[in-house]
């Protein structure tokens, strides 16, 4: 029995380390966010308001910087700042796996059943939906 335990562990120990493995591997780079990601917030999108609009002032685990006054961006302060709040909200290298990704989705795409904002994508082809998924595989 104390050998099946020793392998229990041993076995354990190695999938736990190709996990961390696999996502250390995926590094999500600034500035593909700043230049592809960041500008999908301010997208307006039919029949929906800007990310922008509703996650400035939410009090959710989505909140974005409000731009400085007269300003129609984000400073490169206000990004970085954005870019953590972003980052935790994602599993590096796996966009199924990525409330920021999973929210906005329709529920019949895969999506979780409720996003106050209603559906910001139908489907896994929308381009939007896309850039971000690949943005949060590591591509460039």
């Amino acid at each position: 029995m104390k050998s099946y335990h020793i392998g229990l562990a041993i076995a354990l120990a190695v999938m736990l380390s190709a996990t961390s493995t696999a996502a250390a591997e995926v590094a999500l780079d600034y500035d593909v966010y700043k230049s592809q990601v960041e500008p999908i917030f301010l997208k307006k999108r039919p029949g929906h308001a800007r990310c922008y609009v509703c996650h400035v002032d939410s009090n959710s685990a989505f909140r974005l910087e409000k731009f400085s006054p007269g300003s129609i961006s984000w400073s490169e302060e206000q990004s970085g700042r954005n870019f953590r709040i972003v980052a935790a909200l994602i599993v590096a290298g796996d966009p199924d796996k990525s409330r920021l990704l999973l929210q906005p989705l329709a529920p019949e795409a895969g999506g979780l059943a409720f996003h106050s904002g209603g559906r910001q994508f139908s489907s896994k082809d929308d381009p939007d939906w896309k850039i971000l998924a690949e943005w949060v595989r590591g591509q460039k």
